[in-house]
């Protein structure tokens, strides 16, 4: 079974591989040393000033930029389920917050940004995903960030890249916590999450707020090469495991290329096929199709072609499905499963199967 969905990703052998050896104590000198080996390497992934592993999903990673870098109010961009948790979020811990809401399709309008920060001059951190996996919108969050910052230099800018880091290069000049997680471009496993920290970031933090997610804590024993609770031993093994794979593959600029060809080929086959793709604007992360068969088409691609993809929440359930773009994926494994979706619509009796969907998608990925 191919496994597409926008996360879980995957495992590749070697990395499984990697996770398989003996369990080591972490607050040892052969953990700090792999520990070292793998906040270096996300050190330049993140390509920010600083880092935090934590030991939770990517939601804990939101809550923990919200706790200690937001002490005023929020503005949070609400475009789909993780917009709408970091919403969530502020109202757990009685943040004030004023939430810019769109549809699922829609990016962030930059006049609605200025316009809310122009009459809440107390809004000290702004909370938006770069991709809204829900649905696989990209939002302009740098062109968010550079306005912000051109208005307050000390608005924090917390961008949830779960679905971000990984898939493309990311201009974090006026970002200053970037999150991700291990589950999506990583492919490995939930459980980890990662944090890219700029300095004033680092300085706003202070003392650190909260208990298990006070950063100060975590950042004070991290860059000592431990970390301030249990570690996750086996997914820091895991990751520095990736990292190779991905230097052996050509480094993370041939990563994101291939990755941008990958999505590109992918929906010109989808539009070739007569589908229409969701987003306004789609994130390279996966490729969305909206269509009122989207449940029959997921079913007949698991259960005749061996494809796994995800469907959509709550308005969108039944009317979408995502094929994820997200990391080291074999060429021939995408040209597979949009030849598996025109086999389907074949099944439904929408069109004649006649090869154009592993036509258009390697014409474009290899020539285009």
């Amino acid at each position: 079974m191919l496994l597409f969905t926008p996360g879980p990703t995957p495992v590749p052998e070697a990395v499984r591989q990697a996770m398989a050896t003996p369990t080591i104590h972490h607050r040892t000198p052969e953990f700090e040393a792999i520990f070292a080996q793998a906040r270096e390497k996300m050190m330049d992934m993140f390509k920010m000033d600083e880092c935090i592993f934590l030991a939770s999903s990517g939601t804990g990673a939101m809550q923990a930029c919200m706790v200690n870098l937001c002490h005023k109010k929020v503005l949070s961009v609400n475009s789909g389920k993780f917009g709408e948790r970091f919403g969530k979020i502020a109202d757990a811990l009685n943040l004030p917050k004023v939430e810019l809401k769109y549809d699922w399709n829609t990016p962030v309008n930059i006049d609605d940004v200025k316009k809310a920060l122009d009459e809440n001059s107390d809004i000290d951190a702004i909370c938006i995903q770069i991709c809204e996996s829900a649905g696989g919108l990209r939002h302009p969050v740098e062109e968010v960030a550079a306005w912000a910052k051109s208005i307050n230099k000390d608005i924090m800018v917390i961008a949830d890249g779960i679905t971000a880091v990984g898939v493309e290069p990311i201009d974090v000049t006026n970002i200053d916590a970037l999150i991700t997680g291990s589950q999506k471009a990583f492919m490995l496993p939930p459980g980890l999450a990662m944090i890219g920290l700029s300095n004033a970031a680092v300085v706003k933090i202070g003392s650190g707020r909260d208990y298990y997610f006070n950063l100060a804590t975590e950042l004070k024993n991290q860059q000592k090469n431990t970390t301030a609770w249990t570690a996750t031993t086996t997914l820091i093994a895991g990751l520095n495991a990736i990292f190779d794979e991905i230097e052996k593959s050509g480094g993370s600029e041939k990563l994101y290329k291939d990755t941008a060809k990958r999505a590109k080929a992918t929906i010109a086959a989808l539009k070739a096929l007569g589908l229409e793709i969701y987003p306004s604007s789609p994130a390279l992360s996966m490729s969305t199709v909206i269509d009122d068969d989207a449940e029959n088409i997921r079913k007949i691609l698991k259960n005749s072609y061996d494809v796994n993809m995800a469907g959509g929440q709550d308005h969108l359930k039944g009317k979408i499905f995502r094929i994820n773009q997200m990391g080291l994926i074999p060429v021939y494994e995408s040209a597979w499963v949009v030849n598996a979706v025109e086999l389907a619509l074949d099944n439904l009796g929408r069109r004649t199967f006649d090869g154009t969907a592993n036509k258009v998608f390697n014409e474009v990925y290899y020539k285009g």
